[in-house]
């Protein structure tokens, strides 16, 4: 199956809530607006002729002037069976950081998730254990979002002993 017959499927599918597409070197991305993005992720992984049954990655941009949609969370789709590809970006909110978490489809997002939200400050709703993952949970802000001061200083708090 061609890459842009599994936009089609995904524009027939969900209609308008596909914002956008397009192709950059043979790599196959739509925008989805988040309400909508569990039901893509989980369409994509049963559809038989789409098959993504691996996600590859999960990671957001900070896209700092960029306002109200200051942030991307980005998802990379295999398909073993179809070796293809497909790449699904969903805009945040700067002021509404949430996402649905798809950890219910993939139980090997649960760690991205919880990257993301340690790194980024963006949350996924309904994630069995939204915690820091690479940072200690004293730590204050999120590091790679591009207003995080680059010189800040926390101090590290641990255990005593």
């Amino acid at each position: 199956m061609s890459d842009t017959t599994i936009i089609q499927k995904l524009k027939n599918q969900f209609g308008d809530r596909v914002l956008e597409d397009h192709t950059f070197r043979d790599d196959q991305t739509i925008t989805v607006k988040k309400e909508c993005l569990f039901n893509v992720a989980k369409y994509l992984r049963d559809e038989p002729s789409l098959d993504m049954d691996f996600l590859m990655d999960l990671t957001a941009v900070d896209y700092m002037d960029r306002k109200p949609i200051r942030f991307e969370v980005v998802y990379h789709f295999f398909s073993l069976q179809h070796n293809h590809r497909f790449r699904v970006k969903v805009p945040v909110d700067e002021d509404d950081c949430v996402v649905d978490s798809i950890t219910p489809l993939w139980k090997s997002v649960n760690w991205y998730e919880r990257e993301v939200w340690d790194l980024y400050g963006i949350k996924f709703k309904g994630h069995p254990n939204m915690k820091r993952i690479l940072l200690y949970e004293e730590f204050k802000g999120h590091p790679l979002r591009k207003d995080y001061p680059i010189n800040k200083r926390q101090p590290l708090i641990g255990p005593m002993n």
